[in-house]
């Protein structure tokens, strides 16, 4: 299941995780596609399962978007915290070194949404 939600108070969360179904992949592509679009500042909430991997189009897109995108999200993303059962430090040094934002890799939500909430200085 991917899901992304955007809220007013620019909380944007992107949901990769089970029930997984055959289009997870191009959904999740789409969701980075559409966080590159916001023009104001936000808070990226990035809560990713376990069990599934991409394909390796979809390793090779997701690396271009990375590529295309790592000024945007430095100018634009304030923050970003990544909730995934093993959560590695190894991961998270790849995408702190990619967007060079405040990042916090976590297993639970409620702390990766406090992180979030204390660089913003307010509840998200």
């Amino acid at each position: 299941m991917v899901d992304l939600e955007i809220k007013p108070n620019m909380l944007v969360t992107l949901r990769y995780h089970i029930p997984y179904v055959d289009d997870d992949e191009y959904y999740y592509l789409q969701g980075l596609k559409r966080i590159s679009a916001i023009e104001k500042p936000f808070y990226l909430l990035c809560v990713f399962g376990d069990g599934r991997s991409l394909s390796p189009a979809g390793e090779r897109e997701q690396a271009l978007w990375f590529k295309a995108n790592r000024a945007t999200m430095r100018e634009r993303c304030q923050a970003i915290a990544i909730v995934r059962e093993k959560v590695t430090p190894k991961s998270v040094e790849v995408f702190r070194k990619l967007f060079e934002v405040p990042l916090i890799g976590a297993r639970d939500e409620r702390e990766a949404k406090h992180f979030l909430e204390t660089i913003a200085g307010h509840t998200l």
